[in-house]
């Protein structure tokens, strides 16, 4: 069998199904996962990734979500929290890092100790993936990251694609996966805002984010869509999406790539990666394809191409770069 990493043939892109940042209906939640376990993804990151208020699911359920998804052929990792707030949270993510059934990707830098511990403790267990909110912005901070366990990172958001190349010098043996598609998390706070524009308290918010699948739109005064509301997490009202962008992703030696669920046509959102990718479609036609969809935002890729982060993706023909 020949080696493609030493034959020069970059190896295929994958993409990964990241961990639901919304709060729908556990059966909502059943059936998306349903749908997962027979699309094309090959990874799939679990767990409550935005307040730990919403406890409809604990360890063990997501335990077992896992252990139906690896039965269908996934790579399923666990996520913690990106912000720890009190004890609770912090026992609960020691309880999941404690865990060594399947991989974990730390949501900060607390999770990254305790995970650089256990692979500390026991050398034998299994390494420990950054997720998109650890920050990794430059190759000595992989290096570290690599040294202490760290078998796979998420490029920050933030950064362009054209920055992978550098920071993968850190530690060139680990692969790197981008946020591809989706609202991106642009911050985290103490503070539940849709609780707050609700004009509820945190502790008794009533769960009023469930009214809100994608979260809560907001709009600038020109009335142009502006950021999104989801619990402690405050979002981009545009759809990060770089379908149109596969030659860049390609040329930077990107490996994974990151697809953030949505409550409409996301199914079609995996197909169409996974079609542009295997290149049975072109990439402009799958771009165009995903444009006339009713997503629940329109569509930019202005961090990924080192442009504000609201510049939109061009789904009209031409310009795979979609500029």
């Amino acid at each position: 069998m020949v080696n493609t990493a030493l034959a020069g043939t970059p190896a295929p892109i994958t993409l990964t199904v990241a961990p639901l940042a919304y709060w729908w209906p556990r059966t909502s939640v059943m059936d998306f996962y349903a749908d997962v376990a027979d699309g094309p993804a090959q990874t799939v990151v679990l767990g409550e990734v935005t307040c730990s208020r919403r406890n409809e699911w604990s360890l063990d359920d997501w335990l077992a979500l896992a252990r139906d998804l690896r039965s269908a052929g996934k790579q399923v990792r666990l996520s913690t929290l990106p912000l720890l707030m009190d004890e609770p949270e912090q026992r609960a993510m020691r309880r999941l890092v404690e865990q060594d059934e399947f991989e974990v990707e730390a949501g900060d830098a607390s999770a990254v100790a305790a995970l650089a511990m256990a692979c500390d403790l026991a050398p034998q267990r299994r390494g420990f993936h950054l997720g998109p909110h650890v920050n990794v912005y430059n190759l000595d901070a992989l290096a570290e990251w690599a040294q202490d366990g760290c078998v796979g990172w998420v490029l920050p958001a933030e950064l362009p694609l054209s920055a992978v190349p550098a920071i993968r010098r850190g530690a060139p043996e680990l692969p790197v996966e981008v946020f591809a598609f989706g609202r991106l998390p642009l911050a985290f706070s103490a503070r539940c805002f849709t609780a707050r524009h609700h004009h509820r308290r945190k502790d008794d918010c009533q769960y009023v984010c469930r009214q809100d699948p994608d979260g809560l739109l907001l709009s600038s005064q020109e009335g142009a869509a502006f950021l999104a509301l989801n619990g402690t997490q405050v979002q981009s009202a545009a759809l990060h999406c770089l379908l149109g962008d596969l030659n860049l992703v390609r040329q930077h030696q990107v490996q994974r790539l990151r697809l953030q669920p949505c409550s409409r046509h996301f199914d079609e959102v995996i197909r169409l990666f996974d079609a542009a990718l295997r290149q049975s479609i072109d990439a402009s036609a799958a771009l165009r394809e995903l444009g006339r969809l009713s997503l629940p935002g329109s569509l930019a890729h202005g961090f990924a191409v080192a442009r504000a982060g609201m510049a939109e993706v061009a789904t009209a023909e031409g310009g795979e770069d979609g500029r």
